[in-house]
C-alpha cells in the first residue's frame, strides 16, 4: 500500500489505497463526511476514492464516497472507532450470523421439498455456489469502500440521483425492521426445552427468556465490547465443534467405526433409493426447497457492517469472508450426511421433527434431546450477538450522516467506546416485537419482516455493481478485489429468484399463515 502527499488550493489529499481520505472545509454538503473526535470543527475528513489528484472545493463533492449522506456540524463530537476487530473476529461475525436454528431444523423442509434425498444434496450444494457468489460480491464493495455500513455505503455511491433517496430509504429498513426477533423468539423456546423436554412452556416464560437474551446481549455490546466479542467468538467455537463433530460421527457410521453401529441403518445412499420421489411435490415443492436452502446461507454480509473496526480491512476482508463460508458450506453439507446416514428418509418425512433431534436420538438415545436444545439454543445466542453488534454500528452511521432524528446521539460511541444508541434502537425494536406482538398470524408476520427486504437490497446491491463494472455508470470503481462478472450475474439472479419466488402460490395444503394471504409472508 502506497502513500502520498499533496495539496491543491489549501486542500490537502493523502492517498491510501483504494481510497483517499482529504480534509476540506465543513462549510459545504459534501456527501458522507466524517469529523474526528479530536477536530477543531473547521476541516472534515471525508473517504475520496480513486487516484491521487489535485482537488478544490468545487471538484470535491463529485469524488466523495457515498454521495448523498450529509455532512454536518451536528457529528463533530462522534471519535473515531477503535479497531479491534481481526481477521478471525471478522469471520465468526460472518459464522454466527449464518448459522442460527437452520442446519438444525432445515434438511427436514429442504427433504420434504426436493422429495428424496439425492436432490436434497444437490440443492445445498446450489444454495453453497450462490454463496459463495453473495460473499465474492460483498468481498468486492467491502474492500472498495471498507468503512461502517455495509449495503448503506454501496447503495450511495452506485444511486446517487435523488439525492438522499436511497438513504432514507435504507434508514427506514435498517431501523425498523427487527432483525434479530426472529431468533429471540424461538431462544427461549430451546433454553425450556433443554431445561424440561416433557413441559410445555407458556408464551409468557418464552418471551421473558428471549428478553433476557437479547437485553443481556445488548447490555454486553453495548458497555463492554470487548467481552462481547470474546462471547461472540467463543459461541463460534462452540457452534463449530459441535456441526464438526454431528459431521464425523455420521461419516464414522458410514465407515462402520466401532462404537458407531446402527442395527438398523438406513440405506438412504444406495443408488436405487438415493433418487426416488425426486420432484414429487412439483416445481412450486422445488421452489419452496430451493428458496430456504439459499435463505440458510444469508450473513455473508455482515463483517461489511463493522470494517472501520477491523484491522487492516481489505486483507481482513479477503481472508475473513472465504474461511467463514468455505467453513459452513463444508459443514452443512457434512451435517447434512450425517443425518442421512443415521436417520431414514421415511423417517425424518414422517416423524414431523427436525432431522437433529433425529439424529441425536437414534444415535445417543433419546435422553440426549435435551442436550440438542442447549446446543440449538448456543447456537441462538451467537447468532443474536453477531447480528445485533452488526446493525447497531449501521444506525451508528445512519445518524453520522445527519439522517436520523437526535443524529448525534445515535452518531455517538459515548460513554463505553461502543455504539451504545445504536445498540440501544435495535435492542428496543427487537423487544417490543418480541414482547407485544399477540400470537398466532400476526406474530409470524412480524417475524417475517426481514427476510423479503433484504432479497431486495441484495438484488438492488448485486445489480447496481454490475453497472459499475459496465460502462452504463461512468464512477470510477477499482478495488482491490474484483468477483467475476458471472458470480455477480448468478447473485443478482438468484436475488431475482427470491424476490419473485414469494409471490408464487403455494401448493395445495400448504399455508404460510391461517387467516393471512400468502403472499403476505413477503413482508
Amino acid at each position: 500500500m502506497s502513500s502520498k502527499a499533496g495539496s491543491s488550493n489549501g486542500v490537502e489529499v493523502t492517498e491510501t489505497e483504494p481510497l483517499l481520505r482529504a480534509r476540506v472545509p465543513t462549510t459545504g454538503n459534501y456527501g458522507i463526511g466524517r469529523t474526528d473526535g479530536d477536530s477543531d470543527g473547521d476541516v472534515e475528513e471525508v473517504l475520496i476514492q480513486g487516484n491521487t489528484k489535485d482537488l478544490d472545493e468545487e471538484n470535491v463533492e463529485d469524488e466523495i464516497i457515498g454521495i448523498p449522506g450529509n455532512s454536518t456540524n451536528s457529528v463533530a463530537d462522534v471519535p473515531g472507532e477503535k479497531k479491534r476487530l481481526g481477521a478471525i473476529s471478522a469471520a465468526f461475525l460472518i459464522f454466527n450470523r449464518v448459522i442460527g436454528t437452520g442446519i438444525f431444523a432445515t434438511p427436514s423442509v429442504i427433504l420434504r421439498s426436493s422429495g428424496s434425498v439425492g436432490l436434497s444434496l444437490v440443492l445445498w450444494l446450489i444454495g453453497a455456489l450462490v454463496a459463495a457468489c453473495g460473499t465474492a460480491v460483498y468481498i468486492e464493495l467491502g474492500t472498495g469502500i471498507p468503512r461502517n455500513g455495509g449495503e448503506k455505503n454501496y447503495l450511495e455511491f452506485i444511486y446517487r440521483r435523488p439525492r438522499f433517496l436511497t438513504t432514507c430509504t435504507y434508514a427506514m429498513y435498517a431501523v425498523l425492521v427487527g432483525w434479530s426477533s426472529a431468533s429471540t423468539s424461538v431462544f427461549g423456546e430451546y433454553v425450556l426445552h433443554a431445561i424440561n423436554p416433557t413441559h410445555t412452556p407458556s408464551t409468557l416464560a418464552v418471551r421473558l427468556i428471549s428478553l433476557l437474551a437479547i437485553t443481556s446481549a445488548f447490555l454486553l455490546h453495548g458497555s463492554k465490547p470487548g467481552w462481547g466479542l470474546k462471547l461472540q467468538n467463543t459461541l463460534g467455537v462452540f457452534k463449530l465443534l459441535i456441526l464438526a463433530g454431528m459431521a464425523l460421527s455420521g461419516l464414522a457410521v458410514l465407515a462402520g467405526v466401532p462404537g458407531f453401529h446402527l442395527d438398523d441403518p438406513p440405506k438412504n445412499f444406495e443408488w436405487n433409493t438415493m433418487w426416488k420421489g425426486s420432484l414429487s411435490g412439483g416445481a412450486n415443492a422445488f421452489v419452496t426447497g430451493m428458496y430456504n436452502v439459499i435463505w440458510s446461507f444469508i450473513g455473508y454480509s455482515n463483517a461489511n457492517y463493522s470494517l472501520s473496526e477491523v484491522k487492516n480491512p481489505v486483507r481482513s476482508m479477503k481472508i475473513a469472508a472465504p474461511l467463514a463460508m468455505i467453513s459452513i458450506s463444508i459443514v452443512y453439507f457434512l451435517v447434512n450426511i450425517a443425518y442421512f446416514a443415521v436417520v431414514s428418509k421415511e423417517e425424518i418425512l414422517g416423524s414431523g421433527r427436525i432431522a437433529a433431534a433425529l439424529f441425536f436420538g437414534r444415535l445417543w438415545g433419546p435422553q440426549t434431546e435435551r442436550i440438542l436444545s442447549g446446543v440449538v439454543a448456543m447456537s441462538i445466542l451467537g447468532n443474536i450477538l453477531a447480528v445485533l453488534f452488526s446493525m447497531g454500528r449501521v444506525v451508528q452511521e445512519l445518524g453520522k450522516e445527519g439522517i436520523l432524528p437526535f443524529s448525534s446521539f445515535f452518531a455517538s460511541n459515548k460513554p463505553f467506546g461502543a455504539p451504545m444508541a445504536g445498540l440501544f434502537e435495535q435492542w428496543a425494536i427487537n423487544s417490543l416485537l418480541v414482547a407485544f406482538v399477540p400470537a398466532g398470524d400476526a406474530y409470524h408476520f412480524m417475524l417475517n419482516l426481514s427476510t423479503y427486504p433484504c432479497s431486495l437490497i441484495n438484488m438492488t446491491v448485486s445489480g447496481g455493481l454490475l453497472l459499475l463494472k459496465s460502462s452504463v455508470l461512468k464512477y470510477e470503481w477499482d478495488p482491490p478485489f474484483k468477483s467475476w462478472w458471472f458470480t455477480t450475474c448468478l447473485f443478482f439472479l438468484s436475488n431475482i429468484f427470491l424476490v419473485v419466488a414469494p409471490w408464487i402460490p403455494p401448493a395445495r395444503g400448504f399455508q404460510p399463515y391461517e387467516t393471512l394471504p400468502y403472499w403476505a409472508s413477503n413482508f
